[in-house]
């Protein structure tokens, strides 16, 4: 088992350094950047346009700006910006380096989790991270529970009344939640509830009230609710299909094995043979998959429902890093939830081992 473990353990370091190369390598080659961003904003600002996009560091530029020279530009929009300027702006974002000796110097910083400060936040990364991290895990741990909750009881009702009336219908009822994805039912929740057609019963976006401080201790519990209702609720519907089928498949696997006649012809009720004998052995590998599926709701719909309802939580963060070029943060989050998947995989694993001590993963090449 610590052979294993250690082996997981180091194979954890490629795995994670071949993932920051390539998307590294991605972002080198993708059109824009924040030395484009900020080039336009100060071309902006000699064309005589707002000036309140300017924020931090280059509001100090913006007085330079005016005194272009009409020189050509690397930069799309950079014509007529003194170079000297555009040099500025280069070492202010780490650009006068070569790009592969930014990587190595990001690479070095982040093995002491020192990932930097934001470009447009004036926030560490690391402060950003740990203001996000909560609330991405508490949709996730909420949506990953209530999942488990409804599908083990449902699939196994389905395996047992398999056939009948009930597991058509049911099974329609599946199909539909599979079907329609979590941010096209958020939005239809958002309509229907929180003031979008209908009603007014929940809040549109934020995981709190303005004066949740002020709130007593119930207070601050029952607006906890009140904001996470919804984005639960969406996140549950696509995420509780899947597992119900599964659950049901792995009862009707083992409800036609020869223990099960077995335990039947010693006069055992149908109530023991199920939740004595075939409950304890179907419920291995999916009670053993939770943390897989936590990850997979972290990765999958937690993004996109913290989108639509404005979250504040690491996949808003990384999606805003994204288009906001905003390369600390985004490689931050990345490195994050890089990681998180990695250990998750590994707890997953280990649990398979501890809960059937017939799995050996040791056995096997990592």
């Amino acid at each position: 088992m610590l052979n294993y473990i250690i082996r997981r353990l180091l194979m954890m370091i490629p795995t994670l350094f071949g993932i920051m190369v390539l998307n590294f390598a991605i972002v080198q080659v993708a059109p824009g950047g924040p030395v484009e961003r900020m080039v336009a904003q100060l071309t902006d600002i000699t064309s005589g346009h707002g000036t309140d996009r300017i924020s931090g560091s280059g509001s100090d530029m913006a007085a330079k700006a005016g005194s272009g020279n009409g020189s050509q530009s690397l930069y799309r929009g950079g014509r007529g910006l003194d170079p000297e300027i555009i040099k500025e702006i280069e070492k202010m974002y780490g650009f006068d380096k070569s790009p592969l000796e930014r990587f190595w110097q990001m690479m070095g910083n982040y093995l002491r989790f020192d990932f930097g400060e934001s470009f447009f936040r004036n926030e560490r990364v690391v402060d950003l991270i740990w203001k996000t991290l909560p609330v991405t895990i508490s949709l996730g741990l909420w949506t990953t529970l209530l999942v488990y909750l409804i599908s083990i009881p449902l699939g196994i009702r389905k395996a047992v009344s398999d056939g009948s009336h009930f597991d058509i219908w049911t099974s329609w009822v599946i199909i539909i939640g599979y079907a329609i994805p979590s941010f096209l039912f958020a939005i239809l929740l958002i309509i229907i509830f929180a003031g979008g057609t209908y009603l007014s019963w929940f809040p549109l976006k934020g995981l709190t009230s303005d004066n949740w401080a002020e709130l007593s201790f119930f207070g601050k519990i029952t607006d906890y609710f009140w904001h996470i209702t919804l984005p639960v609720i969406a996140m549950v519907i696509s995420g509780f299909a899947s597992l119900t089928m599964l659950t049901k498949n792995y009862f009707l696997e083992e409800i036609r094995k020869q223990y099960v006649l077995t335990a039947r012809a010693k006069g055992l009720s149908e109530n023991q043979v199920l939740y004595g004998h075939v409950f304890r052995n179907a419920m291995l590998v999916i009670i053993a998959g939770f943390p897989s599926a936590l990850l997979s709701i972290l990765f999958t719909s937690a993004l996109l429902i913290e989108i639509i309802f404005s979250l504040n939580g690491l996949g808003l963060l990384g999606y805003e890093a994204v288009v906001g070029r905003d390369y600390p943060v985004m490689f931050g989050t990345l490195f994050i939830f890089t990681l998180l998947g990695l250990i998750t995989s590994l707890i997953g694993d280990l649990m398979y081992m501890w809960i059937d001590p017939r799995i050996d993963f040791e056995r096997r090449e990592v």
